[in-house]
């Protein structure tokens, strides 16, 4: 009897302790997180989206997907219910696309916004509300595959034109130019190296012909220096010369006014005593040509004139028969 009791308590025992644990589990895991569904209008392929996977808004999960089925008043077009986190911030603007999960090939929803209405999408069981599928990348690849194609023959093309015997015989003769050039640039490199080893003696010559020089410009910018002396010098003859000028140009006018209001009234006076005395010559001569001996004797007496003692009138002239 104590035996069977023993076994009935301990199977009463675990009993109890897997309930316990059961109980635990289910409540840790359950989600208490309110949901609100909305629909996604996918005109493309899901090609490994399944039921319950996440859903993602920029990344951050918020909810997951409930269900996948065509819709039966639009052939052709998948409705994809996912219930997401009700502060999750859906609105006017809010698309979805497809993701995939590394090279795993599941897939998953990634919600995005563009911005342009921030208006929230209120949605409810009664009436869900509905998001546009947009193609995700693999998508896009698929739709753009033709153009791809396209732009891969052409690069194929051009990669055979370029690798075609005119061509693969131009890019020798390149390479053939490349190695003259390169033996000419080594060429002129072996000439120039003994130009090169005389580069520090010329450039060390000339720094010492440029401290030569500066050395001579700061003596010549000095006030005490030869430059500035010579300058001084050649100021004050110049400024000596300048004097004397002003000294001659007053003696100038100082002669210019002397011969002005002196010499030249001398001169006219001295003239005019020339003048009295080349007539008073001219007199004597004629005097002396008309009566020679006036010079002996003395010039005779003028003739009285009328009323004068002396005088008598001349005689008539005989009349005319």
């Amino acid at each position: 009897m104590e035996n069977k009791a023993h076994a009935f308590w301990a199977g009463l025992f675990t009993v109890v302790l897997l309930a316990a644990i059961s109980l635990a589990a289910f409540l840790f895991n359950v989600d208490r997180t309110v949901r609100v569904p909305y629909d996604l209008i996918a005109r493309t392929n899901v090609t490994g989206l399944f039921a319950d996977a996440a859903v993602r808004f920029r990344g951050l999960d918020v909810g997951r997907v409930q269900s996948i089925k065509f819709d039966p008043s639009h052939p052709g077009q998948i409705l994809i219910r996912i219930m997401v986190d009700e502060h999750a911030p859906i609105t006017h603007s809010t698309f979805g696309s497809l993701g995939l999960q590394g090279v795993t090939g599941i897939a998953f929803i990634q919600l995005d916004d563009t911005g342009r209405d921030l208006t929230p999408l209120r949605s409810s069981a009664q009436q869900v509300a509905q998001l546009p599928m947009r193609p995700g990348l693999f998508d896009q690849l698929q739709q753009r595959g033709d153009v791809l194609l396209r732009k891969l023959e052409k690069v194929t093309d051009n990669v055979n034109d370029m690798l075609s015997p005119e061509m693969v015989a131009q890019l020798h003769d390149m390479a053939a130019s490349i190695e003259q050039a390169a033996s000419g640039v080594a060429g002129l490199s072996r000439q120039i190296s003994p130009v090169v080893g005389k580069l520090p003696a010329t450039v060390d010559q000339l720094n010492r012909t440029l401290a030569s020089t500066n050395q001579m410009i700061t003596g010549l910018n000095r006030p005490d220096g030869p430059f500035e002396t010579n300058m001084n010098k050649v100021g004050t003859a110049a400024q000596q010369a300048g004097d004397a000028l002003a000294q001659l140009n007053v003696s100038l006018q100082d002669l210019s006014a002397r011969v002005g209001y002196e010499t030249l009234p001398r001169v006219d006076s001295l003239a005019d005593d020339v003048r009295s005395a080349a007539r008073s010559v001219d007199r004597a001569a004629d005097t002396f040509s008309t009566n020679p001996r006036s010079v002996l004797f003395g010039a005779p007496r003028p003739a009285p004139g009328p009323g004068e003692t002396g005088f008598t009138w001349p005689a008539a002239a005989p009349a005319a028969h």
